[in-house]
């Protein structure tokens, strides 16, 4: 009879603030800047902790923009400084520490890279992104990639989505088939998505 019973069905996705059922796909998330993890969220919450004068709590709703600096200057030279073992590496601005943290996929999950921080600001300096770069809400993303080095502004949440999706697909040393491709399609619909900056973009 176990065989035939009814499955059990999944345990619905919650706002973590006010216990909302979330929609199961496109919610918005908040970085908890205390426990420096994310949080799932309502539209009506996710708008609360948006509004000015709320980005110093320990709730900030991740924005929903992409940047893209066509023109950047992240050469291999510059690459090669940053001791990224993979070719892709998410770079963001820690409030507490007042610093940029340095982290990429791995098959343990996110990696922080121990190298000195100076080396990367004075890298990154370069791209007019970084100034955009919001504290812990958003993320310097770039990949190294047939001989060019893409560099996107994006909201953090996805960044630990690609973390996380390479984590369950990554197989041997590089990765293997199935995460290259993967990670393929994800900066394609990430270029998709990416505009300039405009003069209201603002940090």
């Amino acid at each position: 009879m176990r065989r035939f019973r009814a499955p059990t069905p999944a345990t619905p996705e919650r706002c973590e603030l006010c216990g909302v059922v979330l929609a199961e796909h496109n919610h918005r998330h908040l970085v908890d800047t205390e426990r420096r993890a994310l949080a799932c969220a309502c539209t009506p919450c996710a708008l609360l902790f948006d509004r000015p004068g709320a980005g110093k709590g320990q709730f900030r709703t991740v924005p929903d923009r992409y940047l893209v600096d066509p023109g950047h200057t992240v050469d291999e030279a510059s690459w090669d400084l940053l001791q990224i073992p993979v070719g892709v590496a998410f770079f963001l601005r820690h409030s507490d520490l007042d610093r940029l943290v340095a982290l990429y996929p791995s098959p343990a999950g996110a990696t922080e890279s121990e190298l000195d921080p100076e080396t990367w600001q004075t890298v990154l300096a370069a791209s007019p992104l970084a100034a955009l770069l919001r504290p812990d809400v958003e993320a310097l993303l770039l990949r190294r990639s047939e001989g060019r080095i893409d560099c996107y502004l994006v909201p953090v949440d996805i960044c630990y989505e690609l973390v996380g999706r390479m984590r369950l697909l990554w197989q041997g040393f590089d990765g293997g088939a199935e995460a290259r491709a993967a990670l393929s399609d994800f900066f394609t619909k990430v270029a998709r998505r990416a505009r300039e900056p405009r003069k209201d973009d603002r940090p």
